[in-house]
């Protein structure tokens, strides 16, 4: 009797320690994301997350709203999040200045944004004098702000003054308040400007220059100790992509949800104007960080090499495994 009861102990104890050891074999990995605003731009990691693609990836995604790109590559470097999607201009700026940071993907080369102006400015001269509002210094509204001025010969902080606001609703807010005549503005706000009077100055996307958005940015330190966990991460998110682009439904849900969006009108445009300018692979497009380097580095001789701030080592491993044509079949 004493014999079976050990017996059946024994096996219930391994029986419980196979089911504790089978758990562990299959939790899912905690992993944090920043992201910047709730511009549509930044929804593909969202969309990912709920559809359960990064689940199925074993990744248990955190998104985490952090106002800011240069603030978040801060952020990032701080150890607080291994992966980020900020503007590519605050990841060039942090590598140029020597850390490891390095954009591994985006979601597009058409900029969403406006350079949208206070209705007294009739044309871009008269912004000579006048103050320019970006959400940080290094961010991708700084660096759309300083190619239009330079388009329309005036000078960044000689003659148009850059105020920093922390992010894009705050831009928004002294735009319609007077504190600056003009801002980079993406969508819903853009619009929103317009509909209570104020003017477009420029499109970016019009000006036909590749741009990066979307960007997916983390550290060689992190590529190197944790390359499978990057890996699943841009799968993940290359299936966000996908549904992005062919779930309207779904997507304008999703951007009602992180966005706090009730008016279907503006989830419809928020859609409408970035899901058809999705790429199907998350490639980093290595002519658009080389335009920005050019803009960026003004004076610097030798600019940077392209490859020193991207790696796309992932996006094409997912591309030669045949996956991301698999999204598409």
């Amino acid at each position: 009797m004493l014999a079976r009861t050990i017996a059946l102990v024994a096996a219930l104890m391994f029986s419980s320690f196979t089911a504790s050891a089978a758990f562990c074999a299959t939790a899912a990995t905690p992993i944090r994301l920043l992201y910047p605003s709730f511009a549509g731009s930044w929804a593909t990691a969202w969309i990912a997350k709920e559809a359960g693609y990064f689940s199925a990836e074993g990744l248990d995604v955190e998104l985490i709203r952090v106002g800011g790109s240069t603030r978040m590559v801060a952020a990032l470097l701080g150890g607080s999040a291994p992966i980020i999607q900020a503007g590519a201009s605050a990841a060039l700026a942090a590598t140029a200045a020597g850390s490891d940071v390095v954009i591994i993907g985006s979601t597009g080369t058409v900029s969403p944004f406006r350079l949208i102006a206070r209705p007294e400015i009739k044309q871009p001269a008269d912004l000579k004098g006048k103050k320019a509002g970006i959400t940080t210094f290094g961010s991708t509204s700084d660096q759309m702000v300083r190619i239009a001025l330079k388009k329309f010969n005036l000078e960044p902080n000689k003659d148009v003054a850059m105020l920093t606001f922390g992010a894009q609703p705050e831009a928004f807010a002294a735009l319609m308040n007077g504190l600056v005549q003009v801002a980079a503005l993406s969508y819903p706000l853009y619009p929103k400007a317009i509909k209570v009077g104020m003017r477009e100055l420029v499109n970016f996307g019009d000006l036909g220059v590749e741009d990066i958005n979307g960007t997916v940015i983390t550290t060689r330190a992190f590529l190197a100790q944790q390359r499978d966990i990057a890996l699943r991460f841009l799968r993940g998110f290359t299936r966000g992509i996908q549904r992005y682009r062919a779930d309207k439904e779904f997507s304008k849900r999703v951007l009602a949800k992180y966005g706090k969006i009730t008016d279907d009108e503006i989830l419809e445009g928020t859609w409408q104007d970035y899901a058809p300018t999705l790429q199907k692979s998350p490639r980093p497009s290595l002519s658009a960080v080389q335009y920005l380097i050019d803009n960026q580095f003004t004076g610097k001789k030798p600019l940077p090499k392209v490859e020193q701030f991207v790696d796309s080592s992932l996006a094409e491993q997912l591309e030669k495994s045949g996956f991301v044509d698999s999204l598409y079949k």
